[in-house]
């Protein structure tokens, strides 16, 4: 289209010339010289239309090359972008692993801590009681013969969880329930799940009656949650829930149970224990957890909100 205006343009100039020529009479030298300068315009016009037209092809070929390496470069960052999701992905998954692992550790090393508490206090009130007959039995002796002192004088015992029950006759001793306890914590917290299992439910067996015994019902759903037997860790926390309700291990069972729940792929009824987390104990670390695994999920805090 340029350049058939460029030589329209020529021609309507090139016949105005002519035109004038012959209407206006004037000398052949000027006119001749005016055709001259005309072809020489008319030259320059076309070779002006050849250098845009090449400077137009170079362009689209830098910008076509561009608009490749552009594309090359967007192909490349997609992948890229790609890699560094599923390590993300692969990272919360691992930390999501290491998180429940940590938080087993850390729940053992606080019962660990929680138990030698009671067991000092419970040494600190043995030893009072002890005192307290010895001076009894130095009162009795200064005031009376030497043969008077009964021999069947008892001698004082603790009454706590240390006590293990007596054995038939030919049968071995249960081990004490302070060491069953202190050795399950232990294995527990090095990841000796099977033999921590072994030894928190001889202390269930030998001891299910005392203070700390939630304490090693909670850690069998833990040793199998740890282990992704998830069904048996459901079972596990529920003995924690209706055996024993008193359990200070209330919201952590109920809080693992629904995340075992949701690792089986019953998303409705792990739903319902995360909530009944928040409900039942606010302001715990539990609660923390729960609705953040509610969040994740894109579930309600609470039915109705």
């Amino acid at each position: 289209m340029r350049i058939r205006n460029i030589f329209i343009f020529a021609a309507a100039v090139f016949a105005g010339a002519i035109g004038g020529s012959i209407i206006g009479p004037r000398p052949a030298e000027a006119v001749a010289r005016e055709i001259i300068d005309l072809q020489r315009d008319v030259t320059a016009l076309l070779q002006g239309q050849k250098d845009m037209s090449t400077q137009i092809t170079q362009d689209h070929t830098v910008l076509k090359t561009l608009v490749e390496q552009a594309s090359d470069n967007v192909g490349k960052l997609n992948a890229t972008m790609g890699s560094v999701q599923k390590s993300v992905q692969d990272v919360q998954a691992n930390s999501g692993a290491r998180l429940d692992t940590m938080s087993t550790q850390v729940q053992g090393l606080s019962d660990n801590l929680e138990e030698i508490k009671s067991r000092l206090g419970k040494l600190n009130q043995q030893l009072v009681d002890l005192q307290s007959a010895v001076q009894s039995i130095d009162s009795k002796v200064s005031g009376s013969a030497p043969s008077s002192t009964s021999p069947n004088t008892a001698t004082p015992t603790g009454s706590g969880m240390g006590a293990a029950p007596s054995a038939g006759a030919g049968a071995s001793p249960a081990p004490s329930a302070d060491m069953l306890y202190s050795n399950g914590l232990r294995d527990i917290t090095s990841g000796k799940y099977d033999l921590a299992r072994q030894e928190f439910q001889d202390y269930l067996k030998y001891y299910s009656d005392t203070d700390l015994a939630s304490n090693p019902q909670f850690y069998l759903g833990e040793i199998a949650y740890s282990q992704k037997r998830y069904q048996e860790a459901v079972s596990e926390y529920d003995k924690v829930l209706t055996v024993y309700p008193k359990s200070f291990k209330l919201a952590p069972a109920r809080l693992k149970k629904g995340m075992a729940l949701l690792e089986l792929g019953q998303k409705t009824s792990g739903v319902r224990e995360l909530r009944e987390v928040v409900r039942r104990y606010p302001g715990t670390e539990e609660e923390r957890r729960a609705r953040a695994r509610l969040k994740e999920l894109g579930a309600a805090v609470t039915v109705g909100d």
